[in-house]
């Protein structure tokens, strides 16, 4: 009898630890399962926005820059001044061009930025060559604006799917963490130089318009990238920071989060006072009906606001194309 119920012991115990590591193993592959549904869906997310960058660029140069020898800033702008010159192929070019700032952004930024920057400056050089877009218009100032446009629109969603199918940036980039510089400022003054050869090589007025075709450009990846709901960060100080935080949560529906600190206006040697410290993240959009909510509870609360480039996960208001 002892040994039958040691052996029925044992194998209770045995049937245990087999259904514990079966479990184990299913919540392992449930695990497994969602991560690569996630980054699948990703996958397709990010690579639909760069064909349609590539499209909305192809559009731009075939359709407004190209066929009326207009220039832009930037590795395109270098290739259509040498593609005017010479009359070398501008696809070949964007290629050539490209390649060794790809291989800056493979060591300086990461293999998967690299691998998708270089897909897709290819795709975009085969679209230049073989796609032919009509041209729109001849008048100079709608080249230059919509020209701008759809190429900006390009190099945004191609931001946004995680690539570039211009090298500049990876240029200002790995520059700006060398020097005191800034990505903007590096930009800049890169496009400068290209803007003088053109004025030099052409002219005074195709210089002017390239100008504006980068203005238009630029503008246009500012908005593709941020939108015009750009987030903002809120710092808010106030002796009636409870109230305050269930206005932004029930009738902002935002979330919050509190940090305690310490009033620093102080005379010497007297206390410092105890102070709750709310930090809110919403829409530029959502702003002034913040202010009203907290100028309703205390008008000498103290706020701080400056913009994120993005955010993600918690109570904040989803953008487009997010």
């Amino acid at each position: 009898m002892n040994a039958i119920f040691h052996y029925i012991v044992t194998q209770a115990a045995k049937n245990k630890v087999k259904g514990k590591k079966q479990k184990a193993s299913k919540k392992g592959f449930d695990h497994a399962f969602l991560e690569t549904k996630v980054e699948i869906t990703h996958l397709i997310k990010d690579s639909a926005m760069i064909l349609f960058g590539i499209v909305s660029a192809c559009v731009g140069l075939n359709g407004f820059l190209l066929p009326n020898g207009f220039i832009d800033g930037g590795v395109t702008g270098i290739s259509l001044i040498i593609t005017e010159l010479s009359g070398f192929s501008l696809s070949i070019l964007l290629l050539i061009i490209n390649l060794p700032f790809v291989i800056m952004g493979y060591f300086s930024i990461g293999k998967q930025f690299a691998f998708r920057s270089l897909i897709a400056i290819l795709l975009l050089a085969l679209s230049v060559h073989f796609i032919e877009v009509p041209t729109v218009t001849d008048d100079k100032l709608l080249i230059a604006v919509f020209g701008g446009f759809f190429l900006g629109a390009g190099i945004g969603l191609s931001i946004r799917g995680g690539s570039v199918i211009d090298g500049t940036e990876v240029l200002a980039i790995f520059i700006s963490r060398k020097t005191a510089l800034s990505i903007g400022d590096i930009i800049l003054l890169f496009n400068v130089l290209i803007f003088v050869c053109g004025a030099y090589i052409f002219s005074i007025e195709t210089a002017l318009y390239a100008m504006l075709t980068y203005l238009a450009a630029s503008k246009t990846v500012d908005f593709v990238v941020s939108g015009i709901e750009e987030y903002v960060g809120v710092t808010i100080i106030s002796e009636k920071s409870e109230a305050i935080r269930l206005a932004i949560i029930e009738k902002m529906g935002r979330g919050c989060t509190i940090y305690n600190g310490k009033r620093g206006f102080a005379k010497e040697g007297e206390p410092l006072k105890d102070t709750e410290i709310i930090y809110t993240l919403l829409t530029r959009l959502e702003l002034a009906k913040l202010e009203t909510e907290v100028d309703k509870i205390d008008k000498n609360a103290f706020l701080v606001m400056h913009s994120i480039k993005d955010a993600k996960g918690g109570m904040i208001k989803k953008r487009p194309m997010e």
